[in-house]
C-alpha cells in the first residue's frame, strides 16, 4: 500500500479551507488500497486559518499543520512540507480550489501504472486573468527559456505529485532563494503534463499581487541563469569598440581637415545613455550579489511556531 502526502501551504484561506478539505477527502477516499496524509502549512496566516487547521487536527487523525512563525512564502511552505512529508509520494497543491482536486486521480495513476517519477499540471488558457498579467507571464516564459539551460514549461503550475526518489533530490537543493518551476527543471526525472483550463478562485482573493509575480519571475532569471552578466560584459565591449571608432572619427576630422567637432547634444546624449547603460549593468551584479549575500548567511529557510 502506498502512502501519499498532500502539501497544502495556506495564507489566509479561511473562507476556503473546510471547503477543500471536504473535496479532497472525497478524492483521496476513492482511490483503492491508498493511505495518506493532508499536511497542511499555515505560512504565518493573519486570520481564522490555524484555528481551523487545529480544529481539523482534532477530528480528523490523517490531518497534520505546521505554522510558521512568521509568512516565509509559498516556496518556504512547500518546502517545508516536502521535508516533513511522510509518505513514499507527495503531492503539492493550493488550497483555493484553483487545482481541481480530481486531478490527484490521474497524476496517482501515472506514477504508479504508467511509470512517471513526477506528474505536473500546466494551463493551457489563462481565461479570467488580466490581460496585462497574462501578456507578461507569457513574456517571462519565453524569455527564461532562451536565457537557461533547462527548461520551464509556459503555464507550468506548482500542483504535482511525486515520488520519494524526487523529493529526496528537492531537499538536497537547500537555497534560501528558492524557484521551484526551475528546481523542478533542474532535477530532471521522467515527467508527466497533465494539461488544463484555467480555473478561477471562487472564495476569498489571490494572494499574489503583480509586484510579487515581478519579484518572484526575477528570482527565476537570477537563479537560474547567468546570461543578464554575459550581457553586461556585452554592452561594456560594445561601447568601447564604438568608443574606440569616436575617437579615431574625431582625430581624423581634426588632424587632416581642421575642422573643429561640434555637437554638445549628441554628447550629452550619448554620455546619458552610456550611464543609463553602466547603472544597469551595476544593477544586473547587484542582483547577483545580493543572492549571494543572502545565501553565505545560511539562515534557514522557515521557522515553525506550532505543529502536530
Amino acid at each position: 500500500m502506498h502512502k501519499l502526502s498532500v502539501i497544502v501551504p495556506c495564507y489566509n484561506e479561511q473562507e476556503v479551507l473546510m471547503e477543500f478539505y471536504g473535496q479532497v477527502k472525497d478524492v483521496l477516499n476513492s482511490i483503492d488500497e491508498l493511505d495518506y496524509e493532508l499536511l497542511f502549512i499555515d505560512d504565518g496566516s493573519k486570520d481564522e486559518t490555524l484555528n481551523i487547521l487545529r480544529e481539523l487536527a482534532k477530528e480528523d487523525k490523517q490531518v497534520r499543520y505546521i505554522s510558521f512563525s512568521r509568512n516565509f512564502g509559498k516556496e518556504a511552505a512547500m518546502f517545508a512540507g516536502l521535508e516533513n512529508a511522510s509518505g513514499d509520494m507527495a503531492a503539492v497543491m493550493d488550497a483555493d480550489l484553483q487545482h481541481p482536486p480530481g486531478t490527484l486521480i490521474e497524476m496517482y495513476k501515472a506514477l504508479n501504472e504508467e511509470d512517471f517519477d513526477m506528474c505536473a499540471t500546466r494551463r493551457i488558457t489563462r481565461k479570467g486573468e488580466p490581460a496585462l498579467r497574462s501578456f507578461f507571464a507569457r513574456s517571462f516564459y519565453k524569455f527564461i527559456n532562451k536565457m537557461s539551460d533547462i527548461e520551464i514549461v509556459d503555464g507550468a503550475q506548482d500542483f504535482c505529485m511525486m515520488k520519494r526518489p524526487v523529493i529526496d533530490s528537492i531537499l538536497l537543493l537547500k537555497e534560501n532563494n528558492r524557484f521551484t518551476k526551475g528546481i523542478y527543471g533542474w532535477i530532471g526525472f521522467k515527467k508527466k503534463w497533465i494539461e488544463h483550463e484555467n480555473v478561477e478562485r471562487t472564495l476569498g482573493e489571490t494572494k499574489w499581487s503583480f509586484w510579487g509575480l515581478m519579484k518572484y519571475s526575477l528570482e527565476g532569471i537570477v537563479g537560474f541563469s547567468t546570461l543578464p552578466l554575459m550581457a553586461s560584459s556585452m554592452f561594456g565591449i560594445v561601447f568601447c569598440f564604438i568608443a574606440f571608432l569616436l575617437i579615431i572619427f574625431v582625430c581624423v576630422k581634426t588632424i587632416f581637415f581642421g575642422e573643429v567637432v561640434q555637437g554638445y547634444p549628441t554628447l550629452m546624449c550619448t554620455i546619458s545613455l552610456i550611464g543609463g547603460i553602466i547603472l544597469l549593468s551595476v544593477g544586473v551584479l547587484g542582483q547577483y550579489i545580493a543572492k549571494i549575500y543572502l545565501e553565505v548567511k545560511k539562515r534557514p529557510i522557515y521557522l515553525v511556531r506550532e505543529k502536530k
